[in-house]
């Protein structure tokens, strides 16, 4: 297996769970060493109070083929992205990758509410998860990443700039958080430009996280079965689709030409040539553009 990464260093900032985790693992797969970061421990869990641990990912990191270090950071305490990085640069020297995956405000949304009736300490807490979060590490880990050219910032978010211009995501705050992630990316190519590195902002489609097969009450193994709830479920596509994406845009000698830009990992699939677990490459935003949103019945013919 080719390890195009060998001797990378990328540091996934909320890797404990979902596209965070395959991304670190990905990046694992194709040699880099990942740190891998959350609140999510051994030694307690995060607000999110979920099982999943940022040791079982670097675990998983280091068995596909990379080595994987697991710190545990909350990413809104300036002080500790500050010692994580400080820790990279003692440990490695050097910083290729950066992943901004920080999110954790699922349980605060409150979906198809106004404003007005949105509580506002859990509407400002899921900004800080989704916005603070990413600027934080930015703030701290861009100088060591600036160091060498070639570096890579990918934004991590939920919906294409195209796609969340023209819809509204279900609430005003997290319709805000996630075009602000995507606007992120845009800001730190400009100014990542001077020093020949790159800054994307990247979303996965209907993506088959730990809590979306629970939610459908299946596992990986027997996910389409999850089609009996909603039959457009059987767009949806593993967090290492996404995971793939990362990684081959950290391989592109040539990933300069989407500094700035917004992409899905559908679109990008079909650029280098990578699938998701099954062989396929699913399209996930075009099929919800496509089908969902335009009422169509649920035919993923085409589409993966």
């Amino acid at each position: 297996m080719t390890q195009p990464l060998t001797g990378k260093i990328a540091l996934v900032a909320g890797a404990t769970r979902g596209a965070g985790r395959q991304i670190a693992v990905q990046l694992g797969a194709a040699g880099a060493t990942v740190y891998a970061t959350g609140r999510s421990s051994r030694a307690g869990r995060s607000e999110m109070d979920r099982p999943e641990t940022i040791e079982e990912t670097a675990e998983l990191v280091s068995e596909a083929g990379g080595t994987g270090i697991a710190v545990q950071v909350d990413h809104l305490v300036p002080e500790q992205v500050r010692d994580l990085v400080a820790r990279i640069d003692a440990e490695q020297g050097r910083l290729d990758v950066l992943v901004n995956d920080i999110w954790g405000g699922d349980p605060l949304v409150t979906w198809n509410k106004p404003v007005w009736e949105q509580p506002l300490d859990a509407g400002f807490r899921t900004l800080r998860l989704a916005v603070d979060t990413h600027i934080i590490t930015s703030h701290f880990a861009l100088p060591l990443l600036i160091r060498k050219p070639g570096g890579l910032v990918v934004e991590m978010g939920d919906g294409t700039k195209a796609y969340n211009d023209e819809n509204y995501r279900l609430s005003v705050f997290y319709d805000l958080a996630k075009v602000s992630v995507n606007r992120l990316a845009f800001s730190q190519a400009h100014e990542l430009k001077p020093h020949g590195c790159t800054a994307v902002a990247l979303t996965p489609g209907w993506i088959r996280s730990e809590a979306m097969l629970e939610h459908f009450g299946v596992t990986e193994e027997n996910w389409r079965d999850g089609a009996a709830t909603d039959t457009n479920f059987l767009i949806s596509e593993t967090p290492a689709f996404v995971g793939r994406a990362v990684a081959a845009l950290a391989a592109d000698e040539e990933k300069a030409r989407w500094s700035g830009k917004s992409v899905d990992a559908g679109t990008l699939s079909k650029v280098y040539g990578f699938t998701d677990l099954d062989g396929s490459q699913p399209e996930g935003f075009r099929y919800i553009t496509e089908v969902v949103d335009a009422g169509k019945p649920a035919d993923v013919t085409g589409y993966r």
